[in-house]
């Protein structure tokens, strides 16, 4: 699969597509443009974010917003609270355990359960 063809059909932001799954994670992807994604943390799972392109604005709990470009990496270690956001389109890979809840235990607008998220497995 080429992920950039994929997204290419993806049309809603704040919408995570699960791609695929290895052992008991799934993969997703995601475009990410504005600032809906409330402040949340994942109690029990780390999150992985792999910036396919564009410039995503991390927030983490007590630590300065920082920008993550294409190519780059960060995981987010469980309980931690945080959020993310982007100026222009930015394209995400995301590795979440298959009972990582979208948003944590904050529902919002922007908050997919995990069965709408099976779009393509």
């Amino acid at each position: 699969m080429n992920l950039q063809a994929y997204l290419s059909h993806v049309k809603d932001y704040f919408s995570p597509e699960v791609i695929g799954e290895v052992n008991d994670v799934y993969v997703k992807v995601a475009k990410i443009k504005g600032d809906k994604v409330p402040w949340h943390n994942h109690t029990n799972e780390d999150e992985l974010f792999y910036i396919i392109s564009g410039t995503l604005f991390m927030e983490v709990e007590g630590e300065e917003c920082f920008e993550m470009k294409t190519g780059d990496i960060y995981i987010i270690k469980r309980g931690i609270n945080h959020r993310v956001s982007s100026t222009d389109e930015c394209q995400i890979m995301l590795i979440e355990n298959k009972g990582t809840a979208h948003t944590g235990d904050v529902v919002s607008e922007i908050t997919k359960s995990t069965d709408q998220q099976l779009k393509s497995v």
